[in-house]
């Protein structure tokens, strides 16, 4: 007998807990661009799930690799053993990234591979006998998941206020957003390469000798879209090279597709020393995230310890999980097979113009993308930040489309195998919630 649903024992993760009780969203089904509600509704996913579904819902393939996996072998323990498909799938992933990435280690999150992400990089300059690099660096504005780790080198206030000082040592750079050098520009704005030189101030303050590593979001998503200025990615290249400053890139929403290319330093031609991944390696179907590693980091770390001991005290029980290696594998299969990364290229151009029509209308301060993402910046009510961008959400969400507000600005992220009607039925939802709202 199925037992009474009063709501009550669900806290749910970055969500108005007592407003949704009382005005519950379900969704009860999944398939392609959409989803289906409780209540019989079609729901148009603009936001691939949250940046993770770049397949689209229910594929075939994936559905079928996860059921054939839990009935064959549904666990491996990861420590001192291990299963093939792990090991295939680490060669597929190495195989897709920069030249020198040769390793992967898995996690179960993205939250956890910045958290990995970062301990192999103190790792790395200990064994090199540089154990005073301790110092971890991020920048405004940046979201890095919700571990220690990853929420000390985050720039998100609301995300960090209530923990206190976090780890200790971490610096942040400035964020990438320059409002008053123009709005409303199409791919990567011109100005702003100079800003990568506050990583230089940082090791003026502090001495690069103190500097473990920088972690940046090629693209900063969560926090609404800000793209990377021409030449910005490169100059941080160039300065954490000179001062033996590891480079992390935080490619969990951007990997994949997401930019038109399989992640999005190959997109931006430049390579960091570790890139963390997850979301879009698996499709969502099965938690799963890594830190993709360049090989004189790994030999670096093993290398430093004698031949039977373990190199490196970390891991997770769920690293490399069978259904999840059985998802990636097939995930990768569907991509590569429907050209789901160039698809999202080629539809880039579309889904531009589709986003920027919106320049006029009521409320819109600023309109930004690259790739199959885009941002609406809303107006904040006076006293009220937030407020619209979420009027904007639930009104989407009636009007049988999901978008994703951070605050004031919309996110959007469809699935890559989105066809032209349906970014033109995006635009027309949202041009006519900005018209209705006061």
């Amino acid at each position: 007998m199925k037992r009474p649903n009063d709501l009550s024992n669900y806290w749910m993760p970055f969500t108005a807990n007592r407003a949704f009780k009382e005005a519950p969203r379900f969704l009860e089904s999944a398939d392609g661009m959409y989803y289906r509600t409780s209540d019989g509704r079609q729901i148009l996913d603009a936001t691939s799930g949250l940046w993770c579904c770049n397949a689209g819902h229910n594929n075939p393939r994936i559905v079928s690799a996860i059921q054939e996996q839990a009935g064959r072998l549904d666990y491996a323990p990861p420590f001192q053993l291990a299963h093939e498909a792990a090991f295939e799938l680490s060669s597929r992933l190495t195989a897709m990234a920069p030249a020198g990435f040769s390793q992967i280690f898995y996690s179960n999150s993205g939250s956890e591979a910045v958290d990995t992400a970062l301990k192999i990089a103190l790792g790395y300059h200990r064994v090199r006998g540089e154990g005073s690099r301790t110092r971890l660096i991020g920048r405004e504005r940046g979201y890095h998941g919700v571990g220690f780790g990853g929420t000390s080198v985050g720039g998100i206030v609301g995300n960090r206020k209530m923990f206190g000082h976090l780890l200790a040592g971490v610096d942040h750079i400035r964020h990438t957003y320059q409002p008053t050098l123009g709005r409303f520009i199409k791919g990567m704005p011109e100005h702003g390469a100079d800003l990568a030189d506050d990583l230089q101030r940082l090791v003026d303050l502090h001495d690069a000798s103190t500097i473990a590593a920088i972690i940046v979001e090629p693209i900063a998503c969560s926090t609404g879209v800000l793209i990377p200025p021409q030449g910005y990615l490169e100059r941080l290249r160039e300065i954490a090279t000179k001062h033996g400053i590891l480079l992390i890139f935080d490619e969990v929403i951007t990997a994949f597709g997401r930019v038109g290319a399989p992640f999005a330093s190959t997109r931006f031609g430049v390579t960091p020393d570790i890139i963390t991944i997850a979301k879009g390696v698996t499709n969502g179907a099965v938690p799963m995230g890594g830190a993709l590693v360049r090989s004189e980091i790994y030999e670096a770390i093993v290398g430093a310890t004698a031949k039977g001991g373990i190199e490196f005290a970390h891991g997770y029980t769920y690293s490399a999980h069978p259904l999840a290696c059985a998802a990636a594998l097939a995930t990768l299969d569907v991509y590569e097979e429907h050209k789901l990364f160039e698809r999202s290229r080629s539809l880039e151009p579309l889904w531009q113009e589709a986003l920027h029509r919106l320049r006029d209308k009521r409320h819109v301060t600023d309109l930004r993308s690259f790739g199959l993402i885009g941002a609406i910046e809303l107006e904040s009510r006076e006293g009220k930040p937030g407020a619209r961008g979420y009027e904007f959400f639930l009104r989407c969400f009636e009007k049988n489309v999901l978008v994703r507000n951070t605050g004031d600005i919309v996110a959007l992220s469809p699935p890559l195998i989105i066809e032209e009607e349906q970014i033109d039925h995006i635009m027309t939802v949202a041009s006519d919630v900005l018209e209705e709202m006061a």
